[in-house]
């Protein structure tokens, strides 16, 4: 691998690519973005996918300058899934064009359904030939509330990129911002202002951790400005974890202002049956919500939750540290046994339940005792966690545990 040697008092430092990952759900301000970063940097190159064919598995690459495109191909895939996409065809693509062209620094242009996280978990490993500068997500003032609160699938508009892709339209929304270091805020001269203005309190409720750059509502975008606010900024962690670990390691997952997000703290279990039926009350108002929770019925699962376009997802995030020999807890990140211990209860150990709800206008008084009602009573806090596992389940085999989770 080819990289750029810089003397430094007879020192000499290999300094890996800078990628820039451009993602969005509208195609045409992300490219827009693109073309702008292109303009403004003559050395830089830009690489995207079309998905159009994927369901056949063939994709179409194209790799361009500023002066015009380099190459455009159709790819074959062994498999016709964004996750081959990215294994078979990004990450070899990245890899060659920083190999041979040392000197240039690349953006990657997502397509509209690709997840940016998805593209980290498989570029991980490459980080020594390709330095992940900034994971920007493209926000479309004219369209993005809506797709928020869509309750569209993407099969629904024709954009499953495979046949089991059961995605909803509001949950790659609200992943790709989620995921993002850096949120650009598309606008136009006749864009509202309001509307802007309330887009941006809400996109700092989704990533309160991202930075938001402008493009303002002049008739004329200044490419140099924009370059400077998206690229080498160095403000991807690759360390840090993906949405649904953030509250593990004790990390922020909402800005709670009773209003427009509501943070909801427990550190007693959930009544398996109390919250199944109350599921639909708690997100009827929110755009979105995410976290993590405890069920007293399966005290040993960290359950991840999720609600986009009017729709509830629970999954498992493995093993409780109280639930694991202590022998096993190395097998966590340091930032996460850190939490536990400030936060450990002699009773509870590091369960606890930490749900966002991010909205308008949203009664933070009738969610809070809403959730309080879904809890353990003292009464049951009193008949013990093998009583617990006893009662009777809705979520029984949701949540699986393996020897490695």
């Amino acid at each position: 691998m080819k990289t750029i040697s810089i003397k430094n008092e007879g020192v000499k430092i290999s300094v890996a690519p800078a990628v820039t990952v451009l993602s969005g759900f509208n195609p045409g301000t992300v490219q827009a973005a693109a073309r702008a970063l292109l303009i403004a940097d003559p050395n830089l190159v830009a690489v995207s996918h079309s998905l159009t064919g994927l369901r056949d598995g063939v994709v179409r690459r194209t790799v361009e300058s500023a002066d015009g495109v380099l190459e455009q191909v159709e790819v074959t895939l062994e498999h016709g899934c964004v996750s081959c996409t990215l294994r078979e065809d990004v990450l070899p693509t990245l890899l060659r064009l920083a190999d041979e062209r040392p000197g240039s620094d690349i953006v990657l242009v997502l397509p509209p359904v690709v997840e940016p996280e998805a593209v980290a978990t498989v570029c991980a490993h490459a980080a020594e030939e390709l330095r992940f500068d900034s994971y920007v997500t493209v926000v479309d003032a004219d369209d993005f509330l809506d797709d928020l609160a869509s309750s569209d699938d993407l099969r629904d508009r024709d954009m499953h990129a495979a046949e089991d892709d059961h995605r909803a339209v509001a949950e790659v929304v609200a992943h790709q911002v989620e995921f993002a270091d850096t949120v650009l805020m598309w606008s136009r001269p006749d864009t509202d202002q309001l509307r802007l203005q309330q887009l941006g309190t809400l996109v700092h409720r989704l990533a309160p951790w991202a930075v938001q750059v402008a493009t303002g509502t002049s008739p004329l975008l200044d490419c140099a400005g924009l370059a400077a606010g998206l690229r080498r900024t160095g403000r991807h962690d690759p360390n840090r974890p993906g949405m649904l670990g953030l509250a593990l390691e004790g990390r922020q997952i909402a800005v709670h202002d009773g209003e427009n997000s509501v943070v909801f703290r427990s550190r007693r279990p959930f009544h398996p049956q109390r919250l199944h039926d109350a599921l639909e009350s708690i997100t009827e108002h929110a755009l979105r919500g995410r976290g993590q929770l405890w069920i007293a019925s399966q005290p040993d699962a960290v359950v991840a939750f999720e609600a986009a376009g009017g729709g509830v997802s629970l999954g498992s995030l493995g093993y409780w540290l109280a639930a694991l020999p202590v022998e096993r807890w190395a097998e966590t990140s340091v930032e996460r046994r850190l939490a536990a211990d400030l936060e450990w209860d002699p009773y509870y150990g590091d369960r606890r339940t930490v749900l966002a709800l991010i909205g308008f206008g949203l009664d933070a008084v009738r969610l809070n005792a809403l959730l309080s009602e879904c809890l353990v009573t003292d009464e049951e806090i009193a008949e013990g966690f093998e009583v617990w596992r006893s009662w009777g389940d809705p979520f029984a085999g949701c949540f699986p545990l393996s020897e490695s989770s």
